[in-house]
């Protein structure tokens, strides 16, 4: 996935909230989901998008799925900005 379809699934406020509680680490969708005021279905939805995206991990546990952030995206994200914040503007003579 290109850079700025994921600046795009990071521009979302719902998809914002969602990182921010897997911050905290590890969570199951049933926490995710009583963190943020939003239905089951867009809940999927968003994590559908974020997973697409690479930015965040899946994985069962029994009946469950089990969400993480892939901090290595989250990086690549990082060193690319920083990247592009560094470039020197052509000279406008």
């Amino acid at each position: 996935m290109s850079f700025s379809q994921t600046f795009a699934a990071l521009s979302d406020p719902n998809r914002q909230a969602i990182l921010d509680v897997l911050r905290q680490g590890e969570q199951p969708v049933s926490v995710i989901a009583e963190n943020l005021n939003i239905t089951l279905p867009t809940l999927s939805h968003h994590l559908d998008i974020l997973k697409r995206c690479g930015l965040v991990s899946a994985r069962r546990s029994g009946r469950q799925i089990i969400y993480s952030l892939n901090l290595s995206v989250l990086e690549e994200i990082s060193e690319a900005l920083i990247k592009f914040i560094g470039k020197k503007k052509p000279n406008n003579k």
